[in-house]
C-alpha cells in the first residue's frame, strides 16, 4: 500500500498526507514543508495561493462531495 493518502474534504480541498512531490506544468517542484503532516490542494479554483488551499472555498460557494462507488 502507498504511503500517500489523498482525501477529498466535503466542499473543500484535497488533503494529501504522506511523503510526495508536487511539480508545476514545466516540471519545477513546489516547495513542500516536510514537517507538515498534510498539505491541502485547492479544488474550488478560488484560492489566491493555488495550487494550495487558502480557505476560499468557504466563501465562494464551492460545493462538491463526490463519493466512491462501492
Amino acid at each position: 500500500m502507498a504511503d500517500v493518502k489523498v482525501t477529498m474534504r466535503p466542499n473543500g480541498p484535497f488533503l494529501i498526507q504522506g511523503p510526495f512531490e508536487l511539480f508545476d506544468s514545466e516540471g519545477k517542484p513546489y516547495p513542500i514543508d516536510p514537517t507538515k503532516p498534510a498539505i491541502a490542494l485547492c479544488r474550488c479554483g478560488a484560492s489566491s495561493k493555488k495550487p494550495f488551499c487558502d480557505g476560499a472555498h468557504k466563501t465562494c460557494g464551492f460545493l462538491s462531495d463526490e463519493r466512491a462507488v462501492s
